[in-house]
């Protein structure tokens, strides 16, 4: 996504105007009021891919370390923390708009089981019992798959990640490429398919016996 001044929601610093629009989003069962912010990805509606996750998903573990790669303005960790409030939910992004909106949401709904931050601001020895994630598609190809291989090796043993891609966007050959061994052991699968698009579970391979 551009926004009309040329930038992406991936930029750091967004330079376009501030523009908040108030979402009411029912997630995961929850009713809440959420802020969207421009410049931002999705500005000013829960993303189709986003809600199709929320939808698909199964219940998450009620407690440990979790993670929402390329989190935006917060819908996906917001999820979580909601579901899980004795778990502790990491919500990375490069965009620092998106990060100060995802807090400010946080803080309005009192949630104090979060953390937003840019991905060099994650502890390296921090693991993930469970992953969501939209991710960035339009960075390309190349800048994907390093933000996958980075993030996916961080899996616990029995971690699982949850990813949502649209099916025109290459969700079929990112499954090949999980599944290749070169981001790590993966096994990754196809889940469901709704509306376009792919919802993909990962899990580390286990050890040959």
């Amino acid at each position: 996504m551009v926004s009309v001044s040329g930038e992406h929601y991936f930029s750091q610093n967004p330079e376009s105007a501030l523009r908040t629009t108030p979402l009411q989003l029912t997630l995961r069962g929850h009713q809440v009021t959420l802020r969207s912010a421009s410049g931002t990805f999705s500005p000013g509606s829960l993303d189709a891919g986003s809600a199709m996750l929320l939808k698909y998903a199964p219940q998450v573990p009620a407690k440990g370390t979790f993670l929402d790669i390329g989190c935006g303005w917060g819908p996906l960790a917001i999820s979580l923390a909601l579901e899980a409030p004795d778990a502790a939910v990491v919500g990375i992004d490069v965009n620092d708009r998106a990060l100060e909106t995802a807090r400010a949401n946080a803080e309005h709904l009192g949630l104090n089981n979060t953390h937003f931050s840019q991905p060099e601001g994650v502890d390296p020895a921090l693991s993930f019992d469970l992953i969501w994630s939209n991710p960035p598609i339009r960075v390309g190809k190349a800048e994907l798959h390093q933000i996958l291989a980075t993030w996916l090796p961080r899996l616990s043993p029995k971690g699982q990640a949850w990813l949502v891609v649209a099916k025109h966007l290459g969700a079929d050959s990112l499954i090949t490429w999980l599944n290749s061994g070169e981001p790590g052991d993966f096994d990754a699968e196809r889940v469901e398919t709704s509306k376009g698009y792919r919802l993909i579970r990962v899990t580390k391979s286990l050890p040959l016996s």
